[in-house]
């Protein structure tokens, strides 16, 4: 390998990960940062061109991508998640992206111009919206509970159907129009098919009994999984051609529907290999557009076909697959609306172009420019404008950011209560009904159930919630939990109480990396805290003023008082921390932890006392 390859190599693999971060902390849409920097490297200054540069390793590169990307989005396919959904869900999801199918593919025939065959492959891919794309403008957009579940749930069941829909539209169409097929063909696909599907199937369950009868040791389990992706993907398309993306789907809708203790650690992991690839593949995949593939962008056949899909196939097939459900018509215009195009759609579609121009189909060779049109203008208008419709339709989660808080107690209990009275959404998270008794009778929002189990991102609506506090009486389980779910909220966000054995000695020799930030700067444990809830202490909010300054307030505060969180003019709420010492402004409201009135006054008296006696002297 020349050292200019892997130069290439190197900026691809800095520029995927680069954009990744540079959307996630300036919050913008991923793609359209990776879009402008694959088009900036490529097209733009020609500094690369992955198509050319990898030979034949480029199109085998994207293949195994696609697979792998379609096996994780399949490992959230579960059977009795999908019996569970809602009857606005499950009709958007089949007579919905049928609708979406059909009506696709017309545009793409009658608008764009494309040949039925081509037309009805892509038809089939651009029904996928992929929870890659929808899940960041979700989070980010804060919709209610029912809107956000459609389009979360729509994303991940439909992200591996359309490749599959694609796969054989393919196959018939290229028996009814190509001469070199047949009806035979046809019934050689589908057994290849169906071997796919088997073999996706006994790889599943093969790799299950290894798990879970000790064969594999946890370090081997992830690396082990994604050799067997590639693995069943290489030997299915060996045998017949475009089946390989089959057969890893049903691999992962196996593992997905099989009890494996360690599926958590795989999902994590996938997740991670995942996004990789999207950001390197998806920066490769722009960078090999040449400027005439951008400049087709802007034939007016092709900006047609756009607008159409945006403003009319969208719409009208949500609202046809809806009809006699319980769904506003507000909810129907915003799932109507939001539908980004992403990574999958954009790779998809350039594995099914190459295999179409390659059977004789010269006007495949303008998918991949229609793709990046409706990747790229789909993510750009859905992305910048998902919020403000929301809120424009009442369809935005109202309220403040909220905190999610595991282990019930006196003191979370407390602590919900008063993030309650100050209208910031609190929920208390417990595996013990019986300690969670606290919570109901305080009439708190709880959860019944373990907070680590993989139902969990799914019973429960995660959209309220910014932060996370883990505050068990096992030193070891939160920190369990605060790692756990710093990907899903952010370190800075993650939180824990002090570390602490079961006698209430400080442990000092546990890795602080490994778990979320300690709460309050006096570090005091959560039994400290319990204890001084339980001697009476109160929660007490104070007004900092232009005239009541921060520096006062701390002056004023009795000895024993606590600094809890501070509600800031803009709703954001910041809880102190032992790293980092908040200053409030005029506007924002203190909460701490202060001792009952009669504390306070011994306080005050013992305070005189030695003034007193100081002056005496």
């Amino acid at each position: 390998m020349s050292d200019s390859l892997l130069l290439e190599i190197m900026l691809i693999g800095a520029l995927g990960v680069g954009s990744q971060w540079f959307s996630w902390h300036y919050r913008l849409p991923a793609i359209v940062v990776m879009s402008v920097a694959g088009l900036l490297v490529g097209p733009t200054l020609g500094l690369i061109n992955p198509n050319e540069d990898f030979g034949d390793l480029y199109r085998p590169i994207v293949s195994v991508a696609v697979a792998i990307i379609l096996f994780e989005g399949s490992l959230n396919l579960r059977l009795q998640d999908i019996r569970g959904l809602g009857r606005p869900v499950f009709r958007i999801v089949t007579f919905g992206a049928f609708l979406a199918w059909m009506l696709g593919s017309l545009t793409a025939h009658y608008v764009a111009g494309l040949s039925w065959a081509v037309s009805f492959v892509i038809g089939g891919v651009f029904i996928v919206t992929g929870p890659t794309v929808i899940l960041p403008l979700l989070r980010q957009s804060k919709l209610k509970p029912r809107p956000a579940k459609i389009l979360k749930w729509e994303g991940i069941i439909v992200d591996p159907i359309g490749p599959l829909l694609a796969i054989f539209a393919l196959e018939v169409i290229l028996v009814l129009t190509n001469a070199g097929y047949s009806l035979l063909s046809l019934f050689l696909f589908l057994l290849a098919s169906l071997f796919a599907v088997i073999l996706g199937w006994a790889f599943g369950r093969g790799i299950g009994w290894m798990f879970e009868t000790g064969h594999v040791p946890e370090y081997l389990k992830s690396p082990l999984v994604f050799a067997a992706v590639i693995a069943c993907f290489t030997i299915a398309d060996e045998i017949t051609h475009e089946t390989g993306l089959l057969a890893v789907t049903a691999m992962g809708m196996t593992l997905a529907n099989i009890r494996i203790s360690s599926i958590q650690d795989m999902r994590h992991f996938k997740e991670n290999i995942s996004i990789l690839l999207i950001s390197t593949i998806f920066i490769m995949l722009t960078a090999s557009l040449t400027r005439e593939t951008l400049l087709q962008i802007f034939r007016p056949e092709i900006i047609g076909y756009v607008l159409l899909m945006l403003f009319i196939v969208r719409p009208l097939s949500i609202f046809l697959s809806t009809i006699r459900t319980d769904l506003s018509k507000s909810e129907k215009l915003l799932v109507g609306w939001i539908a980004p195009r992403g990574i999958v759609a954009l790779t998809v579609s350039g594995y099914f172009a190459s295999i179409l121009y390659d059977e004789g189909y010269q006007d495949a060779a303008l998918v991949t420019s229609i793709t990046f049109a409706l990747v790229f203008f789909t993510v750009v208008a859905h992305g910048f404008s998902i919020g403000w419709l929301a809120g424009k339709l009442n369809l935005s989660a109202e309220g403040r950011p909220g905190t999610m808080i595991i282990g019930s107690n006196s003191f979370t209990v407390a602590l919900a209560k008063i993030l309650k009275e100050m209208d910031i959404p609190a929920i208390v998270s417990d595996s013990s009904w019986q300690r969670l008794s606290k919570a109901r009778n305080a009439g708190v929002t709880f959860h019944h159930g373990e907070i680590l189990s993989e139902q969990t991102d799914y019973r429960i609506d995660m959209t309220p919630y910014d932060y996370l506090i883990s505050a068990t009486e096992f030193d070891s389980y939160n920190a369990l939990v605060a790692t756990a779910f710093v990907p899903a909220f952010g370190r800075n966000n993650v939180f824990k109480l002090s570390i602490q054995t079961e006698r209430g000695d400080h442990v000092e020799d546990l890795d602080p990396t490994i778990a979320g930030r300690v709460l309050f700067s006096e570090g005091i444990s959560l039994e400290g805290l319990c204890g001084k809830i339980d001697e009476g202490y109160v929660m007490r909010k104070t007004n900092i003023t232009e005239q009541y300054t921060y520096p006062a307030y701390l002056d004023d505060r009795v000895h024993g008082t606590i600094l809890l969180f501070v509600l800031r003019v803009s709703g954001n709420v910041e809880y102190y921390t032992n790293e980092i010492k908040l200053k409030a402004e005029p506007g924002d409201v203190v909460v701490s932890l202060t001792p009952p009135s009669k504390e306070v006054n011994k306080i005050k008296a013992k305070l005189d006392q030695q003034h007193e006696e100081q002056n005496n002297q």
